[in-house]
């Protein structure tokens, strides 16, 4: 719709062109899109809005000037992470019209920190919420296994970084090597290198590649700029949240990505991440050798003591063959005497009663029973001698029955007493004072126990654990 201007008397001549709102928002738009097209801004952000629809927008601030800008759903599902407030960075996109609320705004189509200072910047305020949240504490380490399986080493296929940890490993202790192939740089490298470390870890079970025991995440070194996917968020978190222990060897020791915070262990070079993965074999055989004579040369040592402590208190117990040897030849003493006394005896008491016989007055009856009581002692007399001797035989069978088992009952209390002194020469024995770091000092066979002593002695003998040392002093 066009208007007449009415007005007279402004200079201008008597006519102005009328335009409508619709046609201002669009001749403003076809102006801004032409003047400036496709253009690069950068600026400190503000305002970062994050709505459901996928949409980011946003605000370039400097000082009391600031520039709207809207980065649609399609684009910003590239960014490794959504912008951050108070960084700087620079915008690729082109100048145009929002005829909505007659506004220009900024429409986005590439956004990257702005430089090496912006990057720190960000990379400081990502690592500062990050280990706020406990991700980089040393309690959440877990340890490296000693001579791993099977080592999976996430890198670039084409790179000197796989030739270099396999050289290492082939030197070292040959071991087993998966590699994950992934971008180490660009806008591609955090997302294959968080799959690579969450692919390994569910590897196993069902599956025909086994699960490896230890991870190597490496890469040669670069610029900021290119390490940078090795320090975006998802990363490490995925670093973190791996049950495998992980070697981060990414930069040289100038550089540092949040990587190796989250990691188990930091390597400058993909070689010592090879290194500090297994042990040197040729160390490990060496070592194993030198244990090997040091406890076979110990052995020898303490059985050859032991011999000599035995040989030592066996001297002084008497053999069991003697006090069997003494008891046998009493028992034949006893044999050879005993039929006598047997004989000895029935004499005795035959006369002991024709003793008490002689004192009775005896009748005829008591005379006839005497004279069959006589023939009949005369008849039991052999008998009895020969029972005296067999019971005499079966008590000395019994006695040497009873002599044998002493005697072994004898050789056993000594034997617990043989070890229950040498548990107390062990003990008490001045030798174990010795094993103690401790030394004796004699001269000639004599204890030497104050310096006032030894200092008029001119040869001592201090005997240690391991020998005797003589010593020589100078008077005066």
């Amino acid at each position: 719709m066009t208007f007449q201007d009415e007005g007279k008397g402004d200079g201008r001549g008597g006519n102005i062109q009328t335009y409508s709102v619709e046609e201002i928002s669009q001749q403003v738009k076809s102006t801004l899109d032409g003047a400036f097209g496709w253009i690069r801004v950068r600026g400190e952000v503000s305002s970062v809005s994050l709505p459901r629809s996928g949409h980011v927008y946003l605000t370039f601030k400097q000082e009391r000037h600031e520039l709207a800008a809207v980065m649609w759903k399609f684009k910003a599902s590239r960014l490794a992470e959504p912008p951050r407030e108070g960084i700087e960075y620079i915008a690729t996109g082109n100048l145009t019209a929002y005829s909505g609320t007659s506004k220009y705004q900024l429409i986005i189509d590439r956004l990257e920190p702005a430089g090496e200072g912006a990057l720190l910047a960000m990379i400081e305020q990502r690592k500062r919420e990050l280990q706020a949240e406990g991700l980089f504490d040393a309690e959440h380490k877990k340890s490296l296994p000693y001579l791993p399986g099977i080592i999976g080493v996430i890198s670039s296929p084409g790179g000197a970084v796989i030739r270099d940890i396999t050289r290492v490993l082939r030197d070292r202790f040959p071991r087993r090597v998966l590699l994950w192939p992934v971008a180490v740089q660009g806008q591609n490298c955090a997302d294959e290198v968080e799959r690579a470390i969450r692919g390994f870890n569910v590897l196993g079970g069902d599956s025909n590649v086994p699960r490896p025991d230890l991870l190597i995440v490496a890469r040669g070194g670069g610029s900021m700029e290119d390490l940078l996917g090795f320090s975006e968020e998802k990363v490490v978190r995925a670093a973190f949240e791996s049950t495998i222990p992980i070697i981060s060897a990414v930069g040289h020791e100038t550089d540092t990505p949040l990587i190796d915070l989250a990691a188990d262990l930091r390597a400058p070079t993909p070689s010592v991440a090879a290194e500090r993965a297994v042990p040197s074999r040729t160390e490990l055989l060496a070592d194993l050798a030198a244990f090997k004579s040091r406890m076979v040369g110990g052995a020898d040592r303490a059985t050859r003591r032991r011999k000599e402590r035995l040989q030592d208190l066996s001297r002084g117990i008497s053999r069991p063959e003697r006090l069997l040897d003494v008891a046998s030849q009493r028992l034949d003493g006893l044999s050879d005497r005993l039929p006598s006394a047997l004989r000895v005896s029935v004499q005795d008491q035959e006369l002991t009663l024709r003793r008490l016989t002689g004192r009775l007055i005896v009748p005829a009856v008591v005379g006839s029973a005497e004279r069959r009581l006589a023939a009949a002692q005369a008849r039991l007399r052999p008998r009895i001698v020969e029972i005296a001797i067999s019971v005499g035989r079966s008590g000395l069978a019994a006695l040497s029955d009873r002599i044998v088992r002493n005697a072994a009952e004898a050789g056993r209390r000594n034997t617990d007493r043989l070890a229950h002194a040498t548990r107390m020469l062990e003990s008490l024995g001045y030798k174990s004072v010795i094993g103690r770091g401790f030394a004796l000092v004699r001269d000639k066979g004599s204890v030497i126990s104050t310096r006032s002593d030894a200092a008029g002695r001119e040869h001592l003998e201090i005997e240690f654990r391991d020998g005797i040392l003589p010593v020589k002093q100078r008077n005066g």
